[in-house]
């Protein structure tokens, strides 16, 4: 809750929100699932386009970081249009975009054109991150009481929802472009019927006259990194460690990153009971301790299933600490929050970039067991920094 909201606001929808607010708060979540889905779609059908364009892993890895990068310039446009127009008169736009964005890689001929269309879908995608977090942050100050992580577990249900369904597609021997036009066609609708629903705040930016940057997020930005290497490092070494390193077999070594996602989204389901019990500083200083502790115990050994119980406590553990940056960030400075939120996403996402690579370059050096403690060492390092999501004193007016 920010500084400056009425106090007579906050009882109203304490006690009970107007219907507009719920219609606005269901439009939001549909806007996140919508963002899993077109995700969880592309990665999916992923395989279909590597084989249909005969690209290597090298080739193939080179055209994901044309997405990453046009991700990252999204990210950095919104903020300001966020700021400057309000996050609904940007959202809608680029949620069309994003259902009309997953179509185009389904359509390159070759390499190059591919590279092209992951660098629109990857500036709407990242645009569409920033307008919906700086929303879902204005639905959770009208609503009164912490909602943002219920957002986060819309968007990991609407990954796995994407998922299963390319995975259905693939299963039909159906085209990737076949998936892609479907599924796109299925998030443009959701797009417009939700966008009738949006809660629209003036920009508030623009209102104040302020100028400038946002202040006082760089920490915040930290904290998303230490928390998106974790992410990627169970996304992409879970599986090899239980196989490699616990001699598992590997149908149940896959059982450690399913465990990390299903606790992600069971964590997620229940954050936002916990903020409001627990407060939200001692939410994330908790699930920090949590994540660094189960993956900790996955490290030193034993049976394969202490593996899969300590990459579901990773899981548990980080589900609700990027929601809450994120919100600590749009609060921080409301004036700025589309830009300050566009900050943090922009170092967390290079945490999900950088930290898979850094991990396997130390395997080698060492042993993946021992390049395994860098996300230890990181989310412990957010559990200590937990007091950096306390509202500066003035961030209202500052």
């Amino acid at each position: 809750m920010s500084s400056h909201e009425p106090h007579g606001q906050h009882e109203l929808t304490s006690q009970g929100a107007p219907p507009g607010l719920r219609r606005a708060r269901a439009a939001t979540s549909a806007i996140f699932l919508l963002f899993g889905a077109a995700l969880g779609a592309w990665t999916a059908r992923l395989p279909a386009i590597k084989q249909n364009l005969a690209l290597s892993d090298g080739t193939l890895g080179l055209a994901l970081l044309a997405f990453a990068l046009g991700a990252i310039v999204g990210m950095q446009v919104a903020g300001r249009l966020v700021d400057r127009l309000g996050s609904a008169r940007v959202m809608l736009p680029v949620a069309v975009a994003e259902g009309v964005g997953l179509v185009l890689p389904g359509f390159a001929p070759d390499l190059v054109a591919l590279a092209v269309s992951l660098v629109l879908f990857g500036v709407v995608h990242g645009a569409l991150n920033i307008a919906m977090n700086a929303n879902a942050v204005e639905v959770q100050r009208a609503w009164g009481r912490p909602i943002i992580t219920s957002f986060h577990a819309v968007y990991s249900i609407g990954g796995f929802i994407g998922a299963a369904a390319g995975g259905l597609f693939a299963a039909a021997n159906l085209s990737a472009r076949t998936t892609f036009v479907c599924i796109g066609a299925a998030l443009l609708v959701i797009s417009l019927v939700a966008g009738r629903w949006f809660l629209r705040t003036p920009p508030t930016l623009a209102e104040s006259g302020e100028s400038g940057r946002p202040t006082g997020v760089l920490l915040l930005g930290v904290l998303a990194f230490c928390c998106l290497v974790g992410e990627g490092a169970a996304a992409d070494w879970s599986t090899v460690y239980l196989r490699d390193g616990l001699d598992s077999s590997p149908g149940f070594a896959a059982a450690a990153y399913a465990a990390f996602a299903i606790a992600m989204m069971a964590g997620r389901l229940v954050g936002d009971r916990l903020a409001a019990r627990l407060g939200q500083i001692p939410l994330v200083r908790g699930s920090a301790a949590l994540a660094a502790l189960g993956l900790a115990a996955a490290l030193i050994g034993g049976p394969p299933l202490v593996g899969v119980l300590g990459f579901g406590c990773l899981g548990a553990g980080l589900a609700c600490i990027a929601p809450q940056v994120f919100a600590a960030a749009g609060e921080r400075n409301p004036a700025h929050a589309g830009r300050a939120i566009a900050r943090v996403a922009a170092v967390g996402y290079a945490g999900f970039l950088v930290g898979p690579v850094a991990i396997g370059a130390a395997a080698e050096l060492v042993s993946l067991r021992w390049a395994l403690l860098i996300p230890v060492v990181l989310t412990a390092f957010v559990a200590i920094t937990a007091h950096a999501l306390r509202p500066k004193t003035g961030a209202a007016t500052a």
